[in-house]
Formats: structure tokens, C-alpha cells, sequence
């Protein structure tokens, strides 16, 4: 088995914070994505979308997408729960990993792919007026996303799971995005210094 790694980018650290959560250590395989490595013939026949992470099985069953390979994990190594337990804890942090991925990564995304000097190659065309759209957009869900906290110790309730690794990631994510959160969402520093001090936060 062997997890093909991105580095930063938020969806490969996104799988190695799950990992380090559950004590499984995974071999990496470095993929330069400023080199255009995805783009190699040999990373495009593992996953013709051209995206990191990829996790290659012992058998060569590959699977992409970093839920569907922290899912996998969680199966194969249930302890501790990252996904909630019970349908409605389940329930409860499906909807919140969603809710940040759909709004807060989404947007975070479009304004790194159409703001960043060092996309260019990447995202054709860059459109700079969508990254203004979306860096103001990000905002407006970090409001949201801090007054929930303020409720709240985690994401989906008193346990940590995959919505606080996705939002963990997404949020040091909008420092290169040039997003930066305001100093007054005190609920949401609250649970990013919490979050952040987890040593799975160094993977």
C-alpha cells in the first residue's frame, strides 16, 4: 500500500491528518505538483482526473478522493470514530464536512486558482474578478461557520471528526489564497488553536 502525497495542498494533508489521528502509517509517494507531476502519463493511468491523493492498494486497486480514502480507513480501523457514530452523529458530521467543502473549500479554491500569481499554468483562463467574488464569499461562511462554534466545541458536537480536519485545512489554506480571517471571530480562533495544538496537525 502507498498513498500518493501532494504536500500542502489541502486535500493530501487532509488524508495525512486523518492518518496521524488514527496511528496508521501509510508510505508516501511524493507527487511535485509545481513540476506538473500529476500530469505525467504515469500519475494520469492511476487517476485520469490528475489529482492528489491517490491510494494505491497491495493489490493495485487504486481508490481517489480524499474522503473516499479516509472512508476506507475508517472501515478497515474503526477507532477512533472520525466519521461519528450512531445515524445521527454520522448524520450530524456528513453534513457538516459538507457544508465546509461546498462553501468554505470551494470558495478558498477559487480564489487561490484565479488569484494566485503561481496558478497561471494551472487554472486557464484566471479570472481575477472570481477570486474578489469568492475572497468576499469566504467571509461571509467564516461568520457563519464561528457563530456555530460559538455553541459548540467542535464542528459536529463534542468530538473531534473529518469536518474539523477539513476545515482545519481549509482554513490555514486561505493564508496563500490571500483570505485573511478576521481577528474578531473569537469561537473560531478558539477552535482553530485547539485544533492546531493535535499533533496530528504536523502531518
Amino acid at each position: 500500500m502507498r498513498l500518493f502525497d501532494g504536500g500542502r495542498v489541502p486535500n493530501a494533508r487532509r488524508v495525512r491528518v486523518f492518518l496521524a489521528e488514527k496511528g496508521i502509517s501509510v508510505p508516501l509517494v511524493p507527487v511535485d505538483l509545481g513540476k506538473m507531476e500529476h500530469k505525467s502519463a504515469d500519475f494520469t493511468e492511476r487517476n485520469p482526473f490528475q489529482r492528489v491523493p491517490v491510494l494505491e492498494l497491495d493489490d493495485g486497486t487504486i481508490l481517489t478522493e480524499s474522503v473516499a480514502i479516509c472512508r476506507y480507513f475508517e472501515e478497515i480501523q474503526p477507532e477512533p470514530p472520525l466519521f461519528g457514530t450512531g445515524a445521527l452523529g454520522r448524520a450530524r458530521v456528513e453534513m457538516w464536512n459538507r457544508r465546509i467543502e461546498l462553501e468554505l473549500y470551494s470558495q478558498g479554491q477559487a480564489a487561490f486558482r484565479h488569484g494566485h500569481p503561481g496558478m497561471a499554468n494551472h487554472e486557464v483562463p484566471q479570472i481575477a474578478q472570481w477570486a474578489e467574488v469568492n475572497r468576499g464569499r469566504a467571509l461571509g461562511t467564516l461568520r457563519l461557520l464561528n457563530d456555530h462554534l460559538a455553541g459548540h466545541r467542535y464542528f459536529a458536537g463534542d468530538h473531534y471528526s473529518i469536518a474539523d480536519i477539513t476545515a482545519l485545512v481549509t482554513i490555514d489554506f486561505l493564508k496563500p489564497a490571500r483570505i485573511a480571517v478576521p481577528a474578531d471571530l473569537v469561537h473560531l480562533a478558539r477552535w482553530h488553536a485547539e485544533c492546531s495544538a493535535r499533533p496530528s496537525a504536523q502531518a
